[in-house]
């Protein structure tokens, strides 16, 4: 297939710029994808979607404020760096900006010095290793220099970085959010527990790769990024009773569903795991575990497009996605919503 052929235009006023007030005021969008009818709600109603005895599967990493803005010692030219992996207790895998100027040996400062980091490797991609020195606990220093990486197409400012966090964010590591997850407060998961759905938690730490464009003309030829993940023993159990029970798994957003397909063998059966993941789901794949999907709306020629039109059918995608925008409804990562069945 061709990456045009997941192409849409969109309208830029209709890409979300602010998170709303009520996390679970969005829009939701209803797809069969078995026969591409949709239907309209609103997302605090997705628990009469939901049926006792499902799984609800949410990825609980946390956003970390990974962008920081320092100057380059000898110049003092502004450098962007942006924490990608975590490497060892010093060291950091990074996106950096601008390239040219960042060889390995220079040394950047940050916060007038309350954080230095020198260029200690650089990869195969372009990615530099940074070996960062400091006095301190360096998460402290993080949440005090670092700003949230919000993706390009936002442009205003996050007034409160707590809203590009999901409530039940748990584990340090992304760069960026799992924005399904976005949708949902503390009260709407008790009342979705309440009816009897399980609730499962699963890591999957998500990278700036996931703002990619895909280049490629032929969509065969695009190579995913990696995404460190954990499956953990509980979850596996739960998902395995879900399945073996005729319940059905609902995946909260792409990266729990690119994690449980990780994951899964052949007939659906997860185990506990950890490891990392470059997993690209598009339109020919057949799923082993993932029934259902929660999701926002994507970018034209993603590779998070290409994984929706995989699980409900490119036509019905591209459908459903020229309805939301006749019906004008917020798309990307503070957008509307879309619930897959």
């Amino acid at each position: 297939m061709k990456t045009k052929d997941f192409y849409y235009d969109l309208p830029k006023e209709l890409i979300a710029q602010d998170p709303l007030y009520d996390r679970t005021a969005s829009r939701l969008m209803l797809l069969d994808k078995k026969t591409g009818k949709t239907t309209h709600s609103v997302f605090r109603d997705i628990v009469n979607y939901l049926n006792e005895g499902d799984c609800l599967l949410l990825n609980d990493t946390r956003v970390i404020p990974a962008r920081l803005l320092g100057i380059k010692e000898d110049t003092g030219a502004n450098i962007e760096v942006f924490l990608l992996k975590r490497l060892s207790d010093t060291d950091w895998e990074c996106l950096v900006r601008p390239g040219k100027k960042l060889r390995v040996g220079a040394k950047v400062s940050f916060g007038e010095g309350l954080l230095r980091g020198e260029i200690t490797g650089q990869k195969d991609d372009g990615n530099r290793v940074v070996s960062f020195t400091y006095s301190g606990i360096f998460e402290e220093i993080l949440l005090k220099l670092g700003e949230m990486p919000l993706p390009p197409y936002i442009t205003h400012k996050l007034e409160d970085r707590n809203r590009y966090q999901t409530v039940y964010a748990k584990y340090d590591g992304s760069a960026a959010a799992p924005t399904a997850g976005l949708h949902f407060t503390k009260d709407l998961l008790t009342r979705i527990e309440k009816k009897g759905v399980r609730i499962a938690y699963l890591t999957l730490h998500v990278g700036l790769g996931t703002f990619r464009p895909v280049k490629e003309e032929d969509i065969d030829d695009h190579h995913m990024h990696y995404e460190h993940y954990n499956m953990p023993q509980e979850t596996a159990d739960i998902i395995n009773q879900t399945r073996e029970n005729g319940g059905r798994i609902i995946c909260v957003g792409t990266t729990s569903l690119r994690t449980l397909e990780s994951v899964s063998d052949e007939s659906g059966h997860v185990r506990a795991c950890e490891g990392d993941t470059g997993i690209f789901i598009y339109p020919g794949y057949r799923f082993k575990a993932a029934d259902c999907l929660i999701t926002n709306f994507h970018l034209p020629e993603s590779t998070l497009i290409m994984l929706v039109s995989a699980l409900a059918g490119r036509e019905n995608v591209l459908k459903a996605y020229d309805e939301a925008i006749k019906e004008k409804y917020r798309f990307f990562s503070f957008g509307d919503a879309m619930f897959i069945s």
